[in-house]
């Protein structure tokens, strides 16, 4: 049996990139201050030291320049991992992505494979504005041709990138910074938790019940995990019950995960760090509403998400319009405490 150790994400992300750079001579690393600073956010800590500047390349800030190399890389036969520190940084290189390394395989009829692992940080709440506070997983997400991977905590944090590092086709591996277990940055506890030495995979597509519930449902993913349990410790001692899923992937979704938890406790709140507008939370909610022949709903719907604002700097906005664990108290006791319109369901 496979000891185990409390990691952060930060370690358990590298692990798994130097485990599978042991494994596999094609893959490699390049990226903004990826080398010696080991990624400003610690996801490559130490790899120079192991594989020398030949497999950890850092790179100019070119983004258009290495993620396009990263694809032809690919088509090469290498397996290129390529972090960009923000995700919000993406809109400089867009074109290839979306039109590039998403759309070629499809383009040359499945001839060629593109695997590549595009990390990048998401998320605010340390005042950073609203250039570098985003989540975006659902842009990525609405475009086809990509895999999303936005992960909770250290354990689904290395089975995922070592699934991601293996698999033929682009993944986009998103962490949120609040959850990296950065000594130098206030982060939530939860997140670091056990991780096996050895090389493990989770497969992308299934969700998972993190808590157990009878009363409501909450659907979340990463960051907002860690604050949907410690609401649901909130509701317990007030004898409300939730049921917590982290959806782990966002490409591919587990509907059936969301679908069974929804029709067992009968009502769902959906809590993102994402916008509101044309988000995960419409996703969810469509997802639930066009099932509506299996899920009997005790309640309309609830969403929580960022409001479509430009994220503030002033720390007290910036708190106010990311969700927090109050809000996610008080929408599951609003939530509660709603009734379906008569005819609609009991």
């Amino acid at each position: 049996m496979s000891t185990t150790r409390k990691l952060t994400m930060a370690q358990a992300i590298s692990e798994a990139i130097a485990q599978e750079m042991t494994r596999d001579s094609n893959v490699f690393v390049m990226g903004e201050d990826i080398g010696a600073y080991g990624g400003i956010f610690g996801a490559t800590g130490g790899l120079l030291d192991k594989f020398g500047k030949d497999r950890i390349m850092d790179t100019p800030i070119s983004e258009t320049a290495f993620i396009g190399t990263a694809t032809g890389a690919a088509a090469a036969g290498l397996r290129p991992i390529v972090e960009l520190m923000f995700v919000d940084f993406f809109g400089v290189c867009m074109d290839q992505i979306y039109n590039h390394l998403a759309k070629n395989t499809y383009m040359a009829g499945g001839n060629i494979k593109l695997p590549v692992v595009l990390t990048t940080a998401i998320g605010g709440g340390y005042n950073d504005a609203a250039q570098h506070s985003q989540c975006l997983y659902a842009t990525f997400a609405h475009m086809p041709g990509i895999k999303v991977v936005v992960p909770s905590n250290a354990y689904d944090a290395k089975g995922l990138m070592t699934q991601a590092i293996r698999d033929d086709n682009p993944v986009m591996f998103m962490y949120h910074k609040g959850i990296m277990g950065l000594p130098w940055m206030a982060y939530f506890e939860g997140s670091s938790n056990e991780v096996p030495e050895a090389a493990y995979t989770i497969p992308f597509g299934q969700a998972k019940a993190v808590r157990e519930g009878q009363d409501l449902t909450i659907v979340t993913i990463s960051q907002m995990v860690q604050k949907a349990l410690l609401a649901a410790d909130e509701l317990a001692a007030q004898g409300i019950s939730a049921e917590v899923i982290d959806l782990r992937t966002l490409v591919p979704l587990d509907r059936a995960a969301v679908l069974k938890s929804v029709a067992k406790t009968g009502r769902l709140l959906i809590a993102d760090e994402d916008y509101l507008g044309f988000g995960l939370t419409g996703e969810i909610s469509a997802i639930v509403a066009e099932n509506l022949d299996t899920v009997v709903l005790k309640a309309p719907i609830k969403r929580l998400a960022l409001p479509n604002v430009p994220i503030p700097y002033s720390r007290p906005l910036e708190q106010f319009v990311i969700p927090q664990v109050k809000g996610i108290v008080e929408a599951s006791q609003k939530l509660m405490q709603a009734r379906m319109a008569e005819g609609i369901a009991a």
